[in-house]
């Protein structure tokens, strides 16, 4: 406890430091922003072994390739694109000045906001502080960055890293458990980031009211796929078995659940199969296999199992037993909702599937749901696809493909309703961490003197009459 009060005072102490450089230094160039960025990519690309081996001794087993695959690369690539746009985003924005108000110039300046907070989740401990911080570094802010406590090989290595190439008054890392992450919710931030279960982004939420600080919340949630009545169901298959496997599906954005037509269940199921299992033959001594994060999690995933056994659910495990926290795949079927696995987000590799008789009944039965993060659809019509698009809310959405969607620099990411709010990545996160300042220029000659007091002069109903009708 004692050492939890000194990592808070500590957390204070650094939030002073941060607010006190910007105030020294509020509008940093291009030229120093995009150094910045350039030692990050730097020490991002030399320390790739020791990222990918601290992500491996957390999970206790996590492919080094999806590290490289899910942290690393996207990582650099934001980092790459940011670089190269940087300048055009820093530039004001012209806007248009009504005849009535001539002559004069009106613009959008965007402005730092000040000391960022980015609160990571544990289950991509790298790319989920480095995005956030690569949009932050870009707007010109100062950050500080809540590690879990779930990968503490991963935040002690990603505090050592940055301490080397940042100063603490601009960029520090904070570590400790709960009430370390409670306390730097509380702090006076200019912006807030949190990444993590919707249960806790409503603490995180109500924290940063007491401040009037504005929070982008990046949440879960229960992401659908649908499967259409003629889409070949080895493509579909194929790539949603890679989304649900990747990282054992401890991806906010991975698929939660399939929706099948009724006569294509039994051919979806074997053609997943296959698919798994083409992906990884084996589970027992498989470097590809990641493991669970932890006894908890582990435990919260057997409990769904059991629960929706107990329930009638029919699980069809794709490996004959576990290994450690390796987890065997599942598909679950006859499925229903009183099951708590169809009210949670997974989290893990289990897939229910859920059939269903038309493709209104799959809009319906997602609509009745809180809104997901992510949605996907598995479809060669190109007007369902448009009925996709314009009849079901989610936060993102891949046509033929899971995830990816994440990956494109030049798109936003983030939620809608309980999935989160606000997004990032790209110029989007560029104008999320930064204040879009309306501004408005006049030089010498003033024309509005002509609606100044006192009222009814010839002059004023002249006006009146060009521009109220």
């Amino acid at each position: 406890m004692q050492h939890s009060q000194q990592q808070i005072d500590q957390l204070q102490q650094l939030f002073a430091r941060q607010r006190d450089d910007f105030r020294a230094n509020p509008m940093p160039s291009a030229e120093q922003r995009i150094q910045w960025l350039k030692a990050l990519s730097q020490m991002l690309s030399s320390n790739q072994d020791a990222l990918i081996k601290a992500i491996n001794q957390d999970f206790s087993n996590r492919s080094a390739d999806e590290t490289l695959l899910a942290e690393i690369m996207p990582s650099l690539q934001g980092i790459h694109y940011a670089c190269g746009q940087l300048k055009k985003w820093m530039k004001p924005s012209r806007r248009s000045v009504g005849l009535a108000f001539q002559p004069a110039v009106a613009k959008v300046v965007y402005q730092p906001l000040g000391v960022v907070g980015v609160i990571v989740p544990w289950n991509y401990p790298l790319f989920l502080a480095m995005g956030p911080l690569v949009g932050a570094l870009s707007a010109g802010n100062r950050v500080m960055i809540k590690m879990s406590e779930s990968t503490p090989a991963t935040s002690q290595l990603v505090k050592d890293l940055l301490g080397k190439i940042f100063p603490e008054d601009l960029v520090c890392v904070a570590l400790g458990e709960a009430e370390v992450g409670v306390a730097f919710s509380k702090l006076a931030f200019d912006h807030l980031l949190f990444t993590g279960a919707t249960s806790i982004g409503k603490h995180v939420m109500r924290a940063a009211a007491e401040n009037l600080t504005p929070v982008t919340l990046e949440l879960g949630g229960k992401s659908p796929v649908i499967v259409s009545a003629d889409v070949p169901l080895k493509d579909a298959a194929e790539r949603i078995a890679f989304g649900k496997t990747l990282n054992a599906g401890q991806t906010c954005v991975a698929p939660d659940y399939v929706l099948v037509p009724r006569n294509r269940v039994d051919g979806f199921v074997a053609a997943y199969r296959e698919a798994v299992t083409r992906f990884y033959p084996k589970l027992q001594d498989n470097p590809d296999y990641t493991a669970i994060i932890n006894e908890r999690q582990l435990q919260r995933l057997k409990g769904l199992l059991s629960d929706a056994e107990s329930q009638g659910a029919k699980v069809i495990n794709l490996y004959p037993e576990a290994q450690g926290r390796r987890l065997p795949h599942a598909v679950l079927l006859e499925v229903n909702d009183a099951m708590t696995i169809m009210q949670d987000e997974i989290f893990g590799p289990l897939l229910p599937i859920v059939p269903y008789d038309t493709l209104e009944q799959a809009f319906a039965y997602i609509n009745q749901r809180p809104r997901p993060l992510a949605l996907y659809y598995f479809g060669y019509n190109k007007a369902e696809q448009q009925r996709v698009l314009e009849q079901t809310h989610s936060g993102g959405v891949c046509l033929n493909d899971t995830m990816l969607h994440v990956a494109q620099d030049d798109m936003p990411f983030g939620g809608v309703g309980p999935s989160g709010m606000g997004h990032y990545h790209g110029h989007e996160g560029f104008k999320t961490f930064s204040h879009a300042k309306g501004t408005f220029i006049k030089q010498r000659f003033n024309a509005a003197r002509m609606i100044y007091p006192p009222y009814g002069k010839a002059i004023q109903k002249l006006v009146y009459k060009l521009f109220i009708r």
